[in-house]
């Protein structure tokens, strides 16, 4: 009984040891402003994550063979400081308690990759919300994007990273430059 229980536990422990899919590095560089557009006005980044699962990329080799991919890093406590780190630059102090709170809301962020025997198609698309609440009001609105790369031979996952990568950046940079999203934060936070 007792090489029975020892056989079990070391092919338990060779299955906990065996490699995993690759994890991806989900880390956009916050949109960077040269001038403070605001004079230290006090915010509250709070997020959610909306998505319906939680990966980042799926890869669909053909044959009913898909394998999502997940991020390295929780994607919201990543985007969270990001954004905070892009509004902090644009001179908002982001604290954690205040009348002023921005909400980053994640809808979608995934990256589809298609694998055929010569080329691959990859398609990404990002979805993120943004409520603006204060006592005087409120402001919501949705930021989108979307891209599409092909490439010959398979997509490796610092493709995958890079292509996530650069359209949460470009998103970034959508929220950076909304002047109605400015306005509303200068007026009632």
């Amino acid at each position: 009984m007792k090489k029975l229980l020892v056989a079990a536990a070391v092919l338990i422990l060779a299955g906990c040891s065996s490699p995993r899919d690759p994890q991806l590095t989900i880390a956009p560089k916050p949109a960077t402003s040269n001038q403070q557009q605001v004079n230290n006005l006090p915010v509250v980044v709070k997020s959610r994550d909306l998505r319906t699962a939680q990966f980042v990329a799926v890869i669909d080799s053909g044959r009913s063979n898909v394998k999502p991919l997940h991020a390295s890093q929780n994607l919201r406590v990543v985007l969270e400081d990001t954004l905070s780190r892009q509004l902090s630059s644009q001179g908002f102090r982001v604290v954690a308690n205040g009348p002023g709170t921005l909400r980053l809301d994640i809808l979608d962020a995934l990256v589809r990759v298609k694998h055929t025997v010569f080329k691959h198609n990859m398609e990404a698309s990002v979805q993120l919300q943004l409520v603006a609440e204060s006592p005087d009001g409120r402001f919501v609105k949705r930021y989108t994007g979307k891209s599409t790369q092909e490439g010959i031979s398979s997509a490796s996952p610092d493709d995958i990273e890079m292509a996530l990568n650069n359209l949460l950046e470009a998103v970034l940079q959508d929220i950076a430059n909304d002047e109605q999203l400015l306005k509303h934060m200068k007026e009632h936070f």
